[in-house]
């Protein structure tokens, strides 16, 4: 599988900083689609990357658009775009594809993929129409063609055109099927190359789940009390929401077949590390944008009815974020 040209359907933080690290080698053909100030500012002076601890950062050129349509069709497509940004993005994410492009897509929370050959749910083939309005996604985009990324990586757009890292994170990658395939080895691959920490598995919604015990927790009661993670790790009240939070959320994946590779405790533990960061969840919230609720906790609220397991803390949180998200965006 020859990959050569390469899109980034959504360059801020996250997809920015992969976008930069691409394009810092020369065998790889890189474009990315933004809009905005960030977008202008790419055009206009390129990208810069600042990764933890480094000297000086990381410039490229790459060719930068907020019209897919200018693109040629792509031998890989990386989609940066949170779960709520997916389905207006499918046509223009359809458009990039031909026979054999696979789409990346790092995203936190519940996948509008999910169930696609899952054979631990009992749901196999179940779409969520939260999460993919009208099938479009699965309709235009197909979850054949996905490879599930699940990212444990700070990254933060600080002006225009110029991304942070917060540290030196890692990136794993997963077919839906749960396949070993050469196509996910292709890909794992080209992203290593580019100095880019890549783990592949067998189970990557085990993964996901993993991941989800810290979001559905910490971005939510991030943005209901605008505090960083250091400030929510030393509030006794918050980390026992939090830690009731992950409780729910480990009894909803185990109800779903998801293997947890640590207890809450040693989730808990492991956060304190993470140091005084905005959560995604912040970020969005500060800069007057939707926040991403439905995958991350919407989501667990959902699979948690459909398995009968309860789960009031999310309930409850679930509420209070999607008024603040409406207060916020009218706000704005």
């Amino acid at each position: 599988m020859p990959i050569k040209t390469i899109c980034i359907y959504g360059a801020g933080a996250l997809g920015g900083a992969i976008a930069a690290k691409l394009a810092g080698r020369e065998d790889n053909d890189v474009a990315v689609v933004a809009r905005g100030a960030h977008l202008d500012a790419i055009r206009s002076h390129g990208l810069s990357l600042r990764e933890a601890d480094a000297q000086t950062p990381l410039k490229v050129r790459v060719t930068a658009t907020d019209d897919p349509k200018t693109l040629p069709r792509q031998d890989l497509v990386i989609t940066g775009l949170k779960g709520h940004q997916l389905s207006p993005a499918a046509e223009g994410i359809a458009g990039l594809l031909k026979q054999g492009t696979r789409v990346v897509m790092i995203l936190n929370g519940i996948p509008w993929w999910y169930i696609h050959r899952d054979p631990r749910s009992g749901h196999q083939e179940l779409q969520f129409d939260e999460l993919d309005p009208g099938g479009r996604l699965w309709r235009l985009i197909s979850p054949e063609r996905v490879i599930g990324c699940v990212a444990y990586q700070g990254a933060e757009v600080v002006k225009p055109g110029e991304i942070q890292l917060s540290h030196k994170g890692r990136f794993v990658l997963g077919e839906p099927s749960g396949e070993m395939s050469a196509e996910l080895s292709a890909i794992a691959a080209v992203l290593s190359g580019a100095d880019l920490n890549i783990t592949t598995t067998a189970d990557i919604r085990s993964e996901i789940w993993s991941k989800l015990m810290g979001n559905a927790a910490f971005n939510p009661i991030s943005a209901l009390t605008r505090a960083l993670m250091t400030d929510i790790m030393a509030d006794p009240a918050l980390m026992d929401m939090v830690s009731k939070v992950m409780k729910e959320v480990r009894a909803v994946g185990d109800a779903v077949g998801a293997d947890f590779a640590m207890s809450v405790e040693q989730r808990l533990e492991q956060s304190r590390h993470i140091g005084g960061v905005r959560t995604s969840m912040l970020q969005d919230l500060i800069g007057g944008k939707a926040l991403e609720i439905t995958p991350l906790v919407g989501m667990l609220v959902a699979l948690g009815r459909l398995t009968a397991v309860p789960t009031p803390v999310s309930e409850t949180i679930l509420a209070l974020v999607t008024q603040l998200d409406r207060e916020n965006r009218r706000g704005n």
